[in-house]
């Protein structure tokens, strides 16, 4: 599915709400939330500091996607299509970067 789609699913399901989406500075601080949660997985995961053995389970994929569904609801109370938006990032790094980082070895 593309961005584009995930993005009206979502408009769709809001639209429910008498207020569909938060104030802007509501929806960043839901997503520094979700990205903490996300952050402190992956310190449980990767980093130093193991997780308690009372913490509840938590799936990696979960966690992001939960920062990427509060990143469509900013991105939909501010009528950013995401689709465009991604391709003129990955544009952007393509060219900019193009000889930043060191390739791979072609045999």
């Amino acid at each position: 599915m593309s961005l584009r789609t995930y993005q009206k699913q979502v408009d769709d399901m809001l639209q429910a709400y008498e207020t569909p989406y938060w104030h802007p500075l509501s929806q960043l601080a839901r997503l520094l939330e979700e990205s903490g949660e996300l952050a402190r997985l992956l310190n449980h995961l990767y980093g130093d500091k193991p997780k308690k053995q009372s913490e509840a389970r938590q799936e990696l994929g979960g966690e992001i996607a939960d920062v990427l569904f509060t990143l469509v609801c900013l991105a939909n109370s501010q009528g950013i299509d995401l689709d465009e938006e991604l391709q003129k990032v990955i544009q952007k790094a393509q060219t900019r970067d193009a000889d930043r980082f060191k390739k791979k070895q072609l045999p």
